[in-house]
């Protein structure tokens, strides 16, 4: 390896490597990540077994069917809304309830869904990107905390009492009913 290269490079290659897989962890952690995958995975087999020559001891099974255009759209629907719920996390609820409503649509359009390869991922992916929702934001550090302290402790302002709270502070006798004082006055 050349300087150049080591100078570019300070961490070295495997430091490079670490940086990019965390680089990859944090991109995947803002977005329904897995539930995209799985609607990928969900349409291969769904495209797939339409148009699949399977040959079994010389025999050549062809499992086309009429509705081969469905399976084709079915299957590609399912792949690009996978991939769009990556780079647009926002339209996550719509393409999960596609994706569900493209699952069921394709048991009895495309070959049982993929005999089931298809819709088992395709449901269990439209769940996934249905129900995903961002992480909030972190707490900011220890300065922060800091500050909230200090403006809680001194700098607050007094806030006026409810009526209710008023009445909550005031001792009862017993068997007295509660009263409400005016605003302004105190027992």
């Amino acid at each position: 390896m050349s300087s150049a290269t080591v100078e570019a490079w300070p961490e070295g290659p495997a430091g490079l490597a670490s940086r990019g897989r965390r680089g990859f962890r944090a991109w995947r952690r803002t977005r329904p990540f897995w539930g995209g995958l799985l609607a990928v995975f969900a349409g291969v087999p769904i495209l797939y077994f339409p148009y699949a020559h399977l040959s079994l001891n010389g025999l050549t099974v062809a499992m086309a069917t009429t509705a081969g255009a469905g399976s084709l759209l079915i299957g590609i629907l399912m792949m690009v809304l996978g991939i769009t719920v990556w780079f647009q996390p926002v339209v996550r609820i719509f393409c999960g309830v596609a994706t569900t409503i493209l699952a069921l649509i394709s048991i009895p359009v495309s070959n049982l869904g993929g005999f089931g390869f298809g819709v088992v991922p395709g449901l269990i992916a439209g769940g996934l990107l249905a129900s995903w929702a961002p992480l909030p934001e972190p707490a900011a550090g220890p300065e922060t905390a800091e500050m909230a302290a200090e403006t809680t402790a001194g700098d607050a302002a007094p806030t006026a009492q409810l009526p209710a709270q008023a009445v909550a502070e005031q001792p009862m006798e017993h068997g007295a009913t509660p009263t409400a004082s005016p605003e302004g006055e105190r027992p």
